[in-house]
This record gives C-alpha cells, structure tokens and sequence, in this order.
C-alpha cells in the first residue's frame, strides 16, 4: 500500500516523533501510484505502473543533524529508521546555519487534487498512445511520445506539534512528430490540473501539422528578429532565471539582481511594465502544496509588480541575518498575459519568427543571466501576419532579463511544466521585439 489516509499518516508520523530522542524531529510520508506509457516509432514500447511509499527522518542534536530514509512502516522499522539518524545527528559537525524546526502551523488546503487524473488506467494510457499514433502510421509521420501521470499523499510532522496532509495528482504528456525523410519535426505538450481536459486525438493535429510544414525549411541570416515564443519556449528561459531570485545570492553579489556597492534591487524597476509574476498555491489551474520544504506556509505572494522586483527569496537563515521576515519559497510561477492566441499573435506580425520550443539551455554569464540554447520542432518565419515558411534553427543568446524589457505583446497564459516535475508554470505566448540569433543548426 502506497496511499495512506490522514489518519494513517498521521498515525505513522506520530509514532516517529515519539520514538525519536533528538532534541528536535521532523518527519515527511510521501506515496504515490505512478502511471506511464512510452511510444516511439509509431509503436508502443513500454508502460508500467509504480507504487511506493517513502519515510524521511530529520532529527537534531543542538546543530548536529542527520536524516535516514525507509519504506516499510512496521513499529521496528520506524524504530531503526529513527535512530539512524540519531546516530548520523551525533557524527555530524554543526551546522552554523542550523534553524530550528518550525512551530505549529495551519494551512489552508490547495486544490492538488483531481478525480479524473486520480481514476487513470492502463486502458486509458493505451488510448492515449493510439490517439497519438493512429493520425501518423501510413501518412508519412513517424510520433514518439510519453504520457506519465500520478496520484498521492504528502504528510509532514514535527515534534513542536505541526502537521499537514495533501493529496496530490499529475499528468504530463508530450509527443514529438517527426517526417519519415527526418526533415521535419512537431512537438506539443500538456501538462494539465485535470485529465478530463486532455484530447490527445486533438493535440496530435498540432504536432502533425508542424512537422509536415517545418520540412522544407530555409535558411535565415542570423541576427536580431521580432519573435513569437510560444509558452513552452519562454518557459525554458523564465525558469531558468528563476533561479536568480535568491536575496543571499544578491546580498553576496552572485546575482544580476546585485546593487554595485551591496544590498540587491528589491522594489526597483527591472523589467518592461508588463511584466507582472506571481505565485499562489491555490490557483486554479496550477495549484501547488501549501508548504515549502521546511513546512512553511505558501502565500499568494508578487514577485515582479508592473516591472518592479516586488519580493525576494529569503531563506530562514538569510531572513533571521539580515533582520528580515521569511517567506515560504513558491511552488508555482505564473505570469499575467492577455487574451490572444498564438494565431492572433502572428496575425498581428508585419515581420518575424515563430519559435515552437528552446532546449539545450546553458548559461554563459551569470550576472546578466545571458543564456545560450537552439530552437527545435518547427521554427517559422512571419511575413504580413502570415505563416510565409519554415526556418532553419538557429542557436540564441539572449537574457531573459532583456527579453523581458523587449515586449511588444503578451497572449494568453498557459499551464506548462517548469524546470522541476513538481513545479508548475503559467506562462503566455510572448510577441518580443529584438531577439539574438547568433548561428544556425541543421538540427530539426
């Protein structure tokens, strides 16, 4: 059994605090049923079901700490997993930025959780191939694909009283269309809330679609262009300067978000007014747990207001030194847009380029979070709000930071899956003037 109720969780966490001797413990259960179904070749390859449930034990002597993990849950199990990590506690050096385990808390439950994703079964996942299959065997196309969904628990427990159980569920689906010749290659993706929403025979038409127009591609002078980057595109680069928003790092003077002379750009203007991110556990569309990793709780919180850097990331330890007070850390991204589609978007173009998706992402100047990767599964060239033909890829370096100071228009937003199987994004199609194109690949 890998899904416990509450009161099971609840009961199992429990036994562990009191077992444990430490002067603190802290304890997360987490199961899971995971489903998945691989396709390539226009075949099936593999599919599968896994179950698992997992204990994690963090107990503290002072500011020595040690954890130990298991998975079975009998009382000489949950026994032996304690004092492993009270032995490891007792070897351990001290932790200079030690923070104690937090107090009771209340969390206001999230919606994680949905019927339909939960209700999955193998017969639907093979359906869900089909669908994607069936369009592209006999006409030319050849799809390879993933469907992996998921249904859950998360409890945590401290011995300072606080305790919090979620369900959870996730379904994350892409497939790439490629041309029998390898000259042309699609790609569409879902990462969604709810199963139901989710037409695979309907998605498959968009990857068909591209990979059919994307193959007699031409070349295009590098340089910059007026590009539309759809969600999944913007999201590689977004996430990536996510990673930026630490206070430490820009206190220290690690982080484009570093004032010359010390202290960080808090509250200043940093991108075009548009630019307007957030996180709120309880969207919707792109819910997320109500607690971050050390138990705090989330908060609908800014991030960028009208342009504005509106919050930092401080950490326990950061907030307590700097005489700041913590924030949990978000567990989702979202971003404001407008109301346009994609098509509406390339109506509206006098001139530019359309870019399915960004991958091969890696930095080349942390200061500026210049980042460097290619474009991949169709990549178009826009003539008079037309789709006139497609382009050869190109290899980009561009900043999200200036990307973000360069926007012409912002679509509609989107659910896409972030840098992390847990993290979720909100992120729209993207009209933006003066993107870098440095080289060209042959890849598709």
């Amino acid at each position: 059994m890998s899904i416990f109720t509450e009161q099971e969780a609840k009961a199992i966490l429990d036994k562990v605090i009191a077992l444990s001797k430490a002067d603190e413990c802290t304890a997360t259960l987490a199961g899971s049923v995971d489903g998945n179904i691989r396709f390539a070749l226009n075949n099936v390859s593999t599919s599968g079901i896994v179950s698992n449930a997992e204990l994690a034990v963090q107990v503290a002597f002072g500011k020595r700490v040690g954890t130990a993990s298991i998975n079975e849950f009998d009382d000489a199990s949950l026994e032996r997993v304690v004092r492993r990590a009270e032995d490891l506690a007792k070897l351990a050096p001290e932790n200079p930025e030690f923070m104690p385990a937090i107090g009771k808390q209340q969390y206001r439950s999230s919606p994680t959780f949905s019927e339909s994703t939960a209700a999955i079964t193998p017969e639907f996942r093979a359906q869900v191939a089909a669908d994607s299959i069936t369009p592209c065997r006999g006409n030319g196309l050849i799809a390879a694909g993933f469907l992996e969904d998921g249904n859950g628990f998360v409890a945590i427990a401290n011995s300072n009283g606080n305790f919090g159980y979620q369900k959870t569920t996730n379904f994350n689906y892409t497939c790439t269309v490629r041309t029998e010749d390898g000259r042309g290659s699609g790609w569409v993706g879902r990462n969604l809330a709810n199963a139901a929403d989710f037409k695979a025979d309907q998605d498959i038409e968009i990857a068909k679609r591209k990979a059919t127009e994307s193959a007699e591609a031409k070349a295009l002078e590098p340089g910059k262009y007026t590009v539309i980057l759809e969600p999944a595109a913007a999201a590689g680069l977004i996430s990536f300067m996510m990673n930026f928003f630490s206070a430490r790092s820009a206190d220290e003077g690690r982080s484009f978000l570093s004032k010359k002379g010390g202290g960080n750009k808090l509250g200043e203007q940093v991108y075009d007014s548009k630019v307007n991110l957030f996180a709120d556990p309880w969207h919707p569309d792109a819910a997320v747990l109500p607690w971050d990793g050390e138990g705090m709780p989330r908060e609908r919180i800014a991030i960028i207001e009208d342009g504005k850097v509106a919050n930092l990331d401080y950490s326990r330890y950061w907030a307590q030194k700097q005489g700041k007070t913590a924030k949990a850390s978000a567990g989702n991204l979202l971003m404001s847009g407008g109301t346009k589609s994609i098509a509406e978007l390339v109506r509206g173009t006098e001139k530019g380029i359309l870019v399915t998706r960004t991958w091969y992402i890696r930095m080349v100047d942390p200061q500026t979070v210049l980042l460097t990767g290619l474009t991949r599964d169709g990549t178009f060239y826009i003539e008079n709000g037309q789709i006139k033909h497609p382009v050869k890829n190109f290899r980009f370096n561009e900043s999200p930071v200036i990307m973000l100071n360069n926007i012409d228009e912002l679509g509609k937003p989107v659910r896409v899956a972030g840098d992390e199987s847990s993290f979720v994004m909100m992120i729209p199609p993207m009209k933006l003037r003066d993107f870098t194109f440095t080289s060209l690949s042959d890849a598709v």
